[in-house]
């Protein structure tokens, strides 16, 4: 199962979108025109569903609905979110999962559901707000989605939208995370307790992981030999072996691998890591070009079997070199005094035609997403 359309209302910084969405989407746009905030829709419908989870933390350590809701949004202020659930390659929609949320305007301010709406095919399964919503007021502060004797009826939902995975691993916090303070963020988004994610996979399966992970660095790190996973004093470590002129003194760990290497490892764990949905924040950082080039395809090969769903964004030529990218996997994102517009680059004539005559996706997409007066940045 995949999500095949979203469809937005008033969401950071878009007003209206309603877009359709591939196995393998590649989301592009000029700096700040909402390409994280484009995968944060999915991680708000994870942190709703997950255990631990609920609408009220998900929109609070969003930093409330004033962070949330579009500064566009006029007459209409409310927050909706849209997605549609399809078979890998239908278009019919086999599960339909809507809210609206907004702010109260007194006491505590609180988030709640102007609606909250489920359908299974073309039935209509859940309606809120419904009778008992309206003698208690406060049942609209939850979603039906986050409470197991709420949601027998659409599980598979919940279920999918738990399985949701994002790592946008930040090798600094990796190597220092003594240097970074303070409570953790709901998540780990940015992959400080990656380590402690590796130890708690079983010990066959990590086995497994880390020996497709070791030989792809062979090919993608120079003198690369060996790669482990490792325990001292109860602490988790990577250990790589590197080809030395002194057979013992080539061993690394991970404070010492590169930026570059320490990116590429959590690329290709998250790529093993469940069957879920599958958010990758620019993976071409800190990455070699002819690596880079490499990401659609290795993308493809490994979500194929377990026909996973991989939604990434990127300013990569090199990652957007590859053919095998079709028109309509990528969104274009343009931001206006109104609010980001989304596309998709399949809507757009004059792109397909660029590609017929023999330009890479890349070349004909992101020379659209540099800043209208780039060049006078020389002058600073």
């Amino acid at each position: 199962m995949i999500i095949s359309r979203l469809v937005l209302k008033n969401w950071k910084n878009f007003k209206d979108v309603d877009v359709p969405l591939t196995d393998r989407v590649f989301i592009v746009g000029p700096n700040a025109s909402g390409k994280s905030n484009f995968l944060d829709v999915f991680r708000f419908l994870r942190d709703i569903a997950k255990p631990g989870g609920g609408l009220q933390k998900a929109v609070t350590d969003r930093g409330g609905i004033s962070k949330i809701r579009c500064l566009a949004a006029r007459t209409f202020p409310d927050v909706e979110i849209e997605v549609h659930f399809s078979e890998t390659g239908e278009k019919d929609a086999i599960w339909r999962y809507s809210i609206g949320i907004k702010q109260e305007t007194r006491g505590y301010r609180q988030p709640y559901l102007s609606h909250e709406k489920v359908w299974k095919g073309d039935k209509l399964i859940l309606n809120r707000p419904g009778s008992e919503d309206s003698k208690d007021k406060e049942r609209l502060t939850q979603t039906h989605l986050e409470q197991i004797n709420a949601n027998k009826e659409f599980r598979d939902i919940n279920k999918y939208l738990e399985s949701v995975v994002y790592l946008h691993l930040l090798p600094q916090l990796l190597k220092h995370p003594q240097s970074f303070t303070g409570p953790d963020l709901p998540g780990d988004p940015f992959g400080k307790g990656f380590l402690e994610r590796i130890s708690k996979v079983n010990d066959k399966t990590r086995k497994a992981w880390l020996k497709k992970i070791e030989a792809a660095l062979k090919i993608a790190v120079p003198q690369f030999k060996e790669f482990n996973y490792t325990e001292e004093s109860g602490h988790p470590h990577l250990e790589a072996v590197y080809e030395h002129w002194r057979p013992k003194a080539g061993k690394q760990r991970e404070d010492q691998f590169s930026d570059g290497t320490l990116r590429l490892i959590g690329l290709l764990w998250s790529l093993q890591e469940g069957d879920g949905l599958l958010l990758l924040e620019e993976p071409e950082l800190s990455l070699n070009g002819e690596i880079v080039s490499k990401i659609p395809a290795l993308l493809f090969k490994l979500q194929k079997p377990k026909k996973r769903q991989i939604l990434l964004t990127s300013h990569s030529t090199d990652l957007l070199s590859d053919r095998g990218i079709s028109l309509n996997e990528i969104l274009l994102l343009d931001p206006t005094p109104e609010g980001t517009l989304v596309k998709s680059a399949a809507t757009m004539p004059e792109i397909k035609a660029m590609l017929d005559g023999g330009i890479t996706p890349g070349q004909a997409i992101l020379p659209r997403t540099k800043p209208k007066n780039i060049n006078q940045l020389s002058l600073f």
